[in-house]
């Protein structure tokens, strides 16, 4: 039953849980046991708290017992990234600046989880301050990839992603600045989804690039991702980025997982030289298959979007750099040399000195460069124009057609340690996902089977218009239909394979 558990869509938890077959109580305690179990060798999370997740999944038995109506997805348990202020739990964003920090207060997103009834298992891994693509940047050591625990799990929110692969938990939240969920979701076999900038409220999520940051789901499958997306959407008066706007109907959307008739538009500046042979084929691949299925393919031209790695790599790095100001030591996080020895400066020195990951101070020093007197145009001035620019070939594009497809990443998951020591290796990974970041558009990752070359999972991306949500879960629901879903054999054996897994427990048990 353990393993039924662990390898269940969380729609299906749910509708089991308000049909009493099974406790939220039941579904909990079984996720935990996965994690405890695999967690030594994924590194998945940051803080888990048993007795805090088991008392709530315990209220929400008691409320559905008293006949109230909750979201489909009550009881059912959820992983959060450990950007997102949780009153239960510390709040990190993975930097030792922050070690122990408990937020008193919480992000709107977990108010409405609880609100729908979801358990908190956790709070997951992931880069720093959310900077990086890999997970490896964490000040708490990296996350694995459980499709081959050598490998990165993508970033920055690998450890959301990873959860999710590993059966740690069914449901999971991300946040995403340049790809932090849909390239995990890619490298992992999972879905992973950025709503429309605006679309979920960011108050109470530690500030990375405030232009540019949005939270989303991640789940195993489509429909599970568009119910998650649904319970955390909709307008927030605490956050004045937030869009006073209806929720598009995902749920709708991933339900009816049909093309007929929808134009597609392959950008033809994502592909090509640079992309693993193994990536276009799958690719390729899902193109033709979402074509054969009703829908007119068209290929479009975005040719700013060129110049969108350098454009976000002003923007992020200068508006990182205004936001990781606050942690100067005087007010809450790491003090060092608090010895009445030293100065202000000097302790704010010291504590940033040693409080900062490489990564992270590569960044503070880019930004601050950016912004400063006399570069300020030359720099942030002109990569805030080439945002405008990128933002009409997208509008231009979308003029033609109703979504726009790419691969997520021009490779597979590559090895840990593999790029540490190559910053533009590493960020030529966002190459797919940075430019609707910068437009402010909806977008998703979602599994289209493995390379030939590695057999590693390939993630397919779909962008379409701010507030078009929508149009991304019909693509990507679809194209589930047509290739399988993101959870399928090969990631449940994957599961099964890591040291102490429950899953294999229960195959073994068959």
């Amino acid at each position: 039953m353990t393993n039924d558990i662990l390898t269940t869509p969380a729609l299906e938890l749910g509708r089991r849980i308000a049909a009493r077959e099974q406790s939220s109580t039941e579904v909990t305690g079984a996720f935990l046991d996965q994690i405890d179990a695999v967690e030594p060798a994924v590194h998945a999370f940051l803080a888990v708290d048993r007795d805090l997740a088991l008392r709530r999944a315990g209220e929400v038995d008691a409320q559905i017992a008293a006949g109230e109506r909750l979201s489909p997805l009550a009881g059912v348990p959820v992983a959060v990234k450990d950007l997102l202020c949780y009153q239960g739990l510390p709040t990190t964003a993975a930097s030792r600046i922050l070690e122990g920090w408990m937020s008193p207060y919480d992000a709107t997103v977990v108010r409405r989880l609880q609100a729908g009834g979801l358990v908190i298992l956790g709070k997951t891994n992931l880069d720093e301050f959310a900077s990086g693509s890999s997970t490896e940047s964490s000040g708490y050591g990296p996350t694995h990839n459980p499709w081959d625990l050598e490998r990165i799990p993508g970033g920055s929110g690998g450890g959301s992603a990873a959860a999710l692969a590993a059966c740690e938990a069914p449901l999971a939240i991300g946040t995403d600045t340049g790809g932090s969920i849909r390239q995990p979701a890619a490298m992992t076999g999972t879905v992973g989804v950025k709503p429309t900038y605006g679309g979920v409220s960011r108050f109470g999520i530690i500030a990375m690039a405030s232009s540019l940051d949005q939270c989303g789901p991640c789940a195993r499958n489509a429909a599970d991702a568009a119910a998650l997306h649904q319970v955390i959407a909709g307008y927030d008066p605490q956050d004045s980025t937030s869009l006073d706007r209806p929720v598009p109907p995902v749920r709708q959307a991933a339900e009816r997982a049909d093309v007929t008739g929808m134009r597609i538009g392959v950008v033809r500046e994502l592909g090509g030289e640079g992309y693993a042979p193994g990536v276009e084929a799958r690719f390729g691949e899902a193109v033709a298959q979402l074509e054969a299925a009703g829908a007119e393919v068209i290929e479009v031209s975005c040719p700013r979007f060129e110049q969108a790695l350098a454009t976000y790599y002003l923007i992020m790095p200068s508006e990182l750099s205004s936001n990781l100001a606050r942690y100067d030591a005087m007010r809450y996080g790491l003090r060092v040399g608090d010895d009445g020895q030293h100065s202000v400066e000097q302790v704010m020195r010291l504590s940033r000195g040693q409080g900062f990951g490489a990564e992270v101070k590569r960044r503070i020093i880019l930004g601050t460069y950016a912004l400063s007197a006399g570069y300020y145009d030359a720099y942030y001035g002109s990569a805030q124009k080439m945002r405008t620019l990128i933002a009409r070939d997208f509008a231009a594009a979308f003029d033609r057609v109703d979504a726009l497809v790419s691969p997520v990443a021009p490779t597979t998951a590559f090895k840990l340690g593999e790029k540490v020591d190559d910053p533009l290796a590493m960020y030529m990974g966002d190459l797919c996902t940075i430019p609707s970041n910068l437009a402010g558009i909806a977008a998703g990752s979602f599994p289209c089977g493995v390379s030939p070359d590695d057999g590693l999972p390939v993630g397919f991306q779909v962008m379409a218009p701010a507030l078009g949500d929508d149009q991304v879960y019909r693509v990507g629901a679809a194209l589930e239909r047509l290739v399988g879903p993101g959870y399928d054999a090969a990631l449940s054996d994957r599961a099964a394979a890591l040291p102490g897994s429950l899953v294999s427990m229960g195959k073994d048990a068959k």
